[in-house]
């Protein structure tokens, strides 16, 4: 069964002071998906990331989420469509508990006050609760953020953005700085994500990407455009790829 086209970037490029970090970028993708991203430093990987964001425009090309063409919104409004991103460094409330992190989230008025002063509904709290019980939070849901280990605050930051209900998650290399088991608990959350929403990832550690992109399609930067798409031991075996990319050690 064929699935719904969500996200289409063609022919984009972006120049930054003389240097093209884009260049006439294709990349298509599936609602319910998850791609993985991968490249060497500098392939374009976090620019292409502020594209789909806001944070930046093409010079040239088309982006369009959902059949609608981001190149003209801003990063507010694009995220209101449903495109949630979570940078590489956690970022979260860490003097606030973990619960409140995801009550802070919630789709409503976004300022600390009117969110933490706001009665909520049983709908609301039962959210709160599904989404601490998926990301392996629920038994820590009354400590304070700052308290968690590395790991358990970038699952926290991946909940709170579940909990403004994206339909595209983009997610830069989640399983830095973790420990291997905290690695193999996030590419299980991640795949248990996938289907119910889209998932773009940029992630570097091979282990990690074999894992969650079993089955699914690899996209491989480089230049600031698709060097190749297949699957991982397709990319892995490409000639190209291992010279540009997997044969520094990566």
């Amino acid at each position: 069964m064929s699935r719904k086209l969500l996200l289409s970037v063609e022919d984009v490029s972006k120049t930054y002071d003389g240097f093209r970090a884009i260049n006439q970028l294709n990349f298509y993708l599936d609602e319910g998906e998850l791609r993985t991203v991968i490249g060497p430093n500098g392939a374009g990987k976090s620019t292409f990331f502020d594209l789909l964001s806001g944070r930046a425009k093409p010079d040239t090309g088309k982006v369009e989420f959902d059949d609608i063409d981001l190149t003209k919104l801003d990063e507010c409004t694009i995220n209101q469509l449903g495109i949630g991103r979570k940078f590489q460094a956690p970022s979260v409330y860490v003097q606030l508990t973990v619960w409140d992190n995801i009550r802070l989230s919630l789709k409503g008025p976004r300022s600390v006050w009117s969110s933490l002063s706001r009665r909520l509904s049983s709908t609301q709290s039962d959210r709160i609760d599904e989404i601490l019980h998926l990301i392996r939070l629920d038994g820590k849901a009354r400590l304070l953020a700052g308290q968690l280990a590395h790991g358990e605050k970038q699952w926290l930051e991946i909940g709170m953005l579940l909990a403004q209900e994206p339909k595209l998650l983009l997610v830069d290399e989640p399983a830095a700085g973790m420990t291997d088991e905290e690695t193999h608990r996030t590419g299980e959350l991640l795949i248990s994500l996938a289907g119910k929403h889209s998932l773009v990832v940029v992630e570097h550690d091979m282990t990690f990407v074999r894992q969650i992109a079993a089955g699914r399609k690899v996209t491989v930067l480089h230049q600031g455009s698709v060097l190749y798409e297949g699957s991982f031991d397709q990319v892995q075996a490409h000639p190209k790829v291992r010279e540009v990319y997997l044969g520094r050690g990566k």
